[in-house]
């Protein structure tokens, strides 16, 4: 198989982001805000928002399987405050559920959590809790910055962040480290704040211990790792000047990176510095980046050329497009046991 762990809904129907519109216009008149029933989406405008999107293009590129979120950027924790997010993190979640359902071997879900800028990080269980048991959600989006780039958020070696990982490590569950829309002009969303979001989460593991705490708790850094691989002999000799263990005891039993990575160079790179067990393949599609390559002639986000392309031994590129997802996503691969893959 092929699984792709990082796709988000960017293409669901016009009437999530009308309802997104009221909610955030209702914000000083709370009681003029959307109930959840108000927003009506049917079968049908799930299957034509995905099925000449994300499946068509699946197809395609032999990818048989996304573990499907929220549309990151659309998450916008720092918008309204904790039921704000609340009500719009159940309704995104809901969405991704039911796409799930309608193409159940075809689509896992995954949850965004409604944090809040300032809120306490364990407000989040219940909503964890429900999409997990409830909608069979095989892993959640964990944002390190609820403030739409302005970084007031402590670390995620803090302890205020504890609930939200010891109920990943009941549930056995990982969370991918994703932010959300930059309001931050000097940051870019896709093109700087989530590339700097991953480099940012990264040294913070390194500098603390957060995985004597929980050693069984798992962290996928998307977007290759933000400029972790690239600068991997920087944060070899950082963990060194901070005393800490080399980085393959101290972060890599507990940290992945994918391969949303767009370019071969750069996949190359990431192959080479960081070992396959720690890297998933993954494209972000439909994401951030839609166009054609003209240098190649083929979709920037078209990462399974780059991986079959990269010359890796037969078991380490199964690995990266199969067998380690099924490790770092233990509800994924029960799920595809159930089903006989």
């Amino acid at each position: 198989m092929i699984i792709d762990c990082h796709g988000h809904y960017t293409t669901a129907p016009p009437a999530l982001e009308a309802w997104r519109s009221r909610q955030v216009a209702a914000l000083g008149d709370p009681a003029a805000a959307p109930a959840r029933s108000d927003l009506r989406i049917g079968d049908d405008d799930l299957r034509e928002s995905v099925e000449p999107n994300q499946l068509r293009l699946m197809d395609e590129r032999g990818i048989d399987l996304t573990v499907f979120s929220p549309r990151a950027s659309f998450m916008a924790h720092h918008i309204g405050g904790l039921e704000t997010s609340a009500a719009w993190a159940a309704v995104c979640n809901e969405l991704c559920h039911r796409v799930a359902t309608l193409y159940p071997e075809r689509f896992a879900p995954a949850a965004m959590l409604p944090q809040s800028p300032g809120v306490d990080p364990a407000t989040c269980v219940p909503e964890l809790t429900r999409c997990v048991e409830e909608y069979g959600a095989v892993a959640v989006n964990l944002n390190p910055d609820p403030s739409g780039g302005r970084w007031t958020a402590p670390p995620l070696t803090d302890r205020s962040w504890y609930p939200v990982y010891e109920k990943l490590v009941e549930y056995d569950i990982p969370a991918m480290v994703h932010v959300s829309t930059s309001v931050n002009p000097a940051f870019h969303t896709t093109g700087a704040h989530y590339l700097n979001a991953d480099t940012t989460a990264f040294m913070q593991l390194v500098q603390g211990d957060l995985f004597a705490d929980f050693p069984t708790l798992r962290l996928v850094i998307p977007h290759g790792g933000g400029a972790v691989p690239y600068h991997w002999g920087r944060f070899r000799g950082l963990a060194m000047a901070l005393g800490k263990p080399p980085l393959e005891e101290h972060v890599l039993g507990n940290v992945f990176f994918d391969t949303c990575v767009y370019h071969q160079p750069g996949i190359d790179l990431l192959f080479d510095v960081i070992p396959a067990k720690n890297i998933l393949f993954a494209s972000e599609m439909i994401g951030a980046v839609r166009d054609v390559d003209p240098c190649t002639g083929h979709h920037f986000d078209d990462t399974g050329r780059y991986a079959e392309a990269a010359k890796l031994p037969a078991d380490d590129l199964a690995a990266v497009q199969e067998h380690n997802a099924r490790a770092v996503y233990p509800r994924l691969d029960a799920l595809l046991r159930r089903q006989g893959r």
